[in-house]
């Protein structure tokens, strides 16, 4: 396994449908709104087993202080490969002169993200909207 990483922003419909519904995630019936959401982001690096996107991560930011990671998702058969943490060390990279960076984690996720150095909140929760459509 030769992995490869790119800072880019254009991709096909396909391989990003490929790649969420790999992880289970719904927003991958949506080819066509991720396409267009990776152009918008600030920050997108992806992981590639050669012309196969096997993992991504995106950020948005507000250009000074806090940066957010939005997307992190590697497919299956290349978690454990310590892809997620090398997407999760460029972003820490790219934003190392920033207060914090801020994420969402599920809880069966807790512990690879403290791995990392994240630290859970404890006056804090998420909260959510979703849309009909989900």
């Amino acid at each position: 396994m030769n992995i490869t990483y790119k800072d880019i922003h254009d991709f096909g419909r396909d391989e990003l449908e490929r790649l969420f519904l790999s992880v289970g995630w719904s927003s991958g019936h949506f080819p066509d709104k991720l396409v267009t959401a990776m152009k918008n982001f600030g920050t997108v690096y992806s992981a590639w087993d050669g012309d196969r996107l096997v993992g991504m991560i995106c950020a948005m930011d507000d250009g000074a202080m806090t940066a957010y990671v939005h997307y992190l998702l590697v497919e299956p058969a290349y978690q454990g490969r310590s892809v997620g943490r090398t997407l999760v060390d460029m972003v820490k990279e790219r934003y190392k002169d920033y207060l914090r960076i801020a994420l969402i984690a599920y809880n069966k996720e807790l512990a690879f993200y403290e791995k990392l150095g994240f630290k859970k909140s404890s006056d804090s929760s998420p909260m959510f909207i979703t849309s009909l459509w989900t």
